[in-house]
């Protein structure tokens, strides 16, 4: 009995592993880099789906934008919390689980103590299988209604202004369709991004920290500087070449006092490798084949200056 109660329990804690290992590797799906920087008053809202982009846009998690009710456009009021599946009624179906299991364990109920720390066993392989369902199910519903327009509204006609890429900055013919381009992205400015992703790609794998400062917002800059000295730090280097757009298109634009944002969806190919910084050693990556990656990044202009990257987020490739 003893053994028995042994494997299940290990079956048990390698179930929970398994599960938060899932759901790391489904984070971890999206493009080179992840979700950080700013979009300004949209920062924690997702960008509109494209036809390059259709998958929802990974969140920013990394920002320094504070989190206001101007920045969440579905916060809820800080007197009515909305409770998460842990409180309330799935709160309590699962710690009277736990509890009872726990009691049960302690007291030697049922057949004996063995039987007890069995059925306490089964309760924790439960609850994790219904946590983890809970959280894939919470999950997909927020995705559902943030990948959308207004609120989670189905999209009213053509919301993606349908610039393809590489003819980037030569715009469709016939009448300009709806679109969430307020400002009016024009042929320079698709010109100018296209310019921007190849010369960021090159100064992050030449570690040039003045040209990512001249490319980027400083707050960009910062977590670019961040993960290159963590690339450091392990003895790495990430070496990135023969860059490619292959499509994009414009997510949606807009201005904020005398602030422009523009939020480009990008598909691009390119050769993307990490070495051993002492041997250069491949470590990860294919250094004869190119890799293809999605990415959102969002880019601010202000009066007198010309167009930076202020967020970049990744996307799962349709």
């Amino acid at each position: 009995m003893r053994s028995i109660s042994k494997y299940l329990g290990i079956l048990a804690v390698g179930l929970m592993v398994s599960i938060a290992t899932t759901d790391m590797a489904e984070a971890r799906k999206a493009g080179g880099f992840s979700g950080f920087g700013s979009r300004g008053t949209k920062t924690f809202s997702a960008p509109p789906t494209t036809r390059t982009a259709p998958a929802p846009a990974a969140p920013i998690e990394r920002s320094m934008t504070p989190k206001t009710n101007a920045t969440q456009p579905n916060a809820t009021p800080a007197n009515q919390q909305r409770p998460g599946f842990f409180g309330g009624l799935g709160g309590s179906m699962l710690g009277g689980l736990m509890m009872g299991g726990l009691i049960g364990m302690l007291l030697g109920g049922g057949m004996g103590g063995g039987i007890g720390f069995l059925g306490l066993i089964f309760q924790v392989i439960l609850i994790a299988v219904l946590a983890s369902l809970a959280m894939r199910f919470f999950r997909s519903r927020q995705q559902a209604a943030h990948s959308t327009p207004n609120g989670g509204l189905p999209p009213q006609g053509n919301k993606a202004p349908g610039f393809e890429i590489p003819r980037m900055g030569a715009l469709l013919g016939g009448s300009k369709p709806v679109s969430a381009d307020e400002i009016g992205i024009q042929k320079q400015d698709l010109d100018t991004f296209e310019s921007i992703l190849k010369d960021v790609q090159a100064a992050y794998a030449a570690e040039d920290y003045s040209a990512l400062r001249r490319l980027t917002t400083p707050e960009a800059m910062s977590y670019l500087a961040e993960e290159l000295s963590d690339n450091a730090t392990k003895g790495l280097r990430n070496e990135v070449r023969d860059v490619h757009l292959v499509q994009g298109d414009v997510a949606e634009s807009w201005r904020e006092g005398t602030v422009d944002y523009a939020t480009i969806a990008m598909r691009y190919e390119a050769i993307d490798v990490m070495r051993d910084r002492t041997t250069g050693a491949v470590i990860s990556g294919d250094p004869d084949n190119a890799s293809d990656s999605v990415e959102i990044w969002t880019f601010v202009r202000r009066p007198g200056a010309g167009w930076q990257v202020s967020a970049i987020q990744g996307a799962e490739a349709a």
